[in-house]
């Protein structure tokens, strides 16, 4: 009955299998064509996308991102800050200070502040966490676990942003926990706090430590000077010769004025009486005041050894103790001034925003990166394919 059935509908045993047979084949070189007329839309399109979808989707870790801001100010300055902000340091008397804000700057970013923060919160620890999916933990995919690895995967997750206009710096750190990021970023404040205080440190021992040095060598010149000085009068027997100058034209005006009166009497004497038995006398008396006349005058304008003679060297002895001593004092209130200056702290980090805790991830933005590697996929594509269809054409 079923013979005749196939006979009278025309069929063999096993046609309805190779029928199937046949259409899978045929829809397996059809799919095959397919791949092979279209392999660079999947190479560039289809794989790189769908890899990204389920990067983003399944396995990217969450990244939690904590900001602060903070601004480094003196009060020794006028500041010259930007904007509302500028107006309020203004009104407070505060200034910025661009030195110490690039200063800071750079030791975020440095292999010293790394070190600190993996010794104190352990670093390696968090970012080594097995809860990060492989390609963003350290050292993830690379068996390479060395400082300088993790100082280049430090720089990408933590980074700081100075703004001379404002003098407002951001500090921005990535984590994977909301905590760690947190941690982080507090540590990061407090060590650039320490730093701009031992930049205060340093300072004040520097101001002091020259001011100190420029009173020494002030008292070394003002005491040599004066010993120089002792030394001149010691030797040539003289104190001030101005005043001692001064005495003698005194002493010789007083012997003139007896010489004077005693030619008058010898005078007078030789006319009303020539024999007088005094006029001898008178004539000694006077010739003897004109010979201390005579010495006194030389002590005072002879050619050597003289006061006026002595005068030049001794002056400008004296001249250079009196500088000397007008710079030790100078030296003296400098000092003082700079001790005080030094007694204020001349920088101050001011933290403008505090340490945020993050509640939510903010990265990756996980539609938008799909989203652009669908995009880039779709230009490489169309290039590829422009690129593609013109050696064709140039071959055939």
């Amino acid at each position: 009955m079923d013979a005749a059935v196939r006979e009278s509908a025309g069929t063999e045993p096993g046609t309805e299998t190779k029928a199937r047979t046949a259409g899978a084949e045929s829809s397996a070189h059809r799919l095959q064509r397919w791949v092979k007329r279209h392999y660079l839309l999947l190479l560039t399109v289809a794989l790189p996308t769908l890899a990204a979808t389920v990067y983003y989707g399944l396995i990217a870790s969450d990244i939690y991102v904590s900001v602060s801001q903070f601004v480094i100010h003196s009060p020794q300055q006028p500041t010259q800050t930007g904007g509302i902000l500028g107006e309020f340091l203004a009104g407070a008397g505060l200034s910025r200070s661009q030195d110490a804000g690039y200063a800071v700057e750079s030791y975020i970013g440095s292999r010293d502040a790394l070190r600190e923060l993996n010794a104190n919160l352990d670093l390696r620890k968090i970012f080594g966490s097995p809860d990060i999916d492989i390609f963003d933990r350290f050292p993830g995919l690379h068996r390479d676990d060395s400082f300088e690895k993790f100082y280049r995967y430090y720089g990408k997750h933590v980074g700081v942003t100075y703004d001379p206009v404002s003098s407002i710096s951001v500090l921005t750190v990535s984590g994977y926990t909301a905590q760690s990021a947190y941690k982080i970023d507090s540590l990061l404040l407090s060590m650039s706090e320490r730093l701009v205080n031992n930049l205060n440190t340093r300072s004040r021992e520097d101001m002091i430590r020259y001011a100190e040095q420029d009173v020494d060598v002030a008292e070394q010149k003002a005491t040599q000077a004066s010993l120089a000085l002792l030394a001149y009068r010691s030797k040539h027997a003289v104190f001030a010769p101005d005043k001692q100058a001064a005495i003698e034209l005194e002493g010789i005006a007083n012997l003139q004025a007896e010489l004077i009166t005693s030619e008058a009497e010898l005078a007078q004497l030789k006319q009303l009486s020539p024999d007088n038995p005094q006029i001898p006398g008178l004539r000694s008396r006077a010739e003897t005041l004109r010979t201390a006349i005579a010495g006194q005058a030389s002590k005072v304008t002879g050619a050597t050894g003289s006061l006026s003679a002595r005068a030049p060297e001794f002056e400008k002895l004296a001249l250079e103790s009196t500088i000397a001593d007008k710079e030790l004092g100078a030296a003296l209130a400098e000092l003082d001034a700079t001790r005080r200056d030094a007694a204020r702290q001349q920088l101050y980090l001011e933290r403008l925003v505090q340490p945020s805790l993050p509640d939510d991830s903010l990265l990756p933005r996980r539609f938008r990166a799909v989203f652009t590697v669908l995009i880039v996929g779709l230009i490489l594509w169309g290039v590829l394919s422009l690129v593609l269809a013109s050696i064709r054409e140039h071959t055939e």
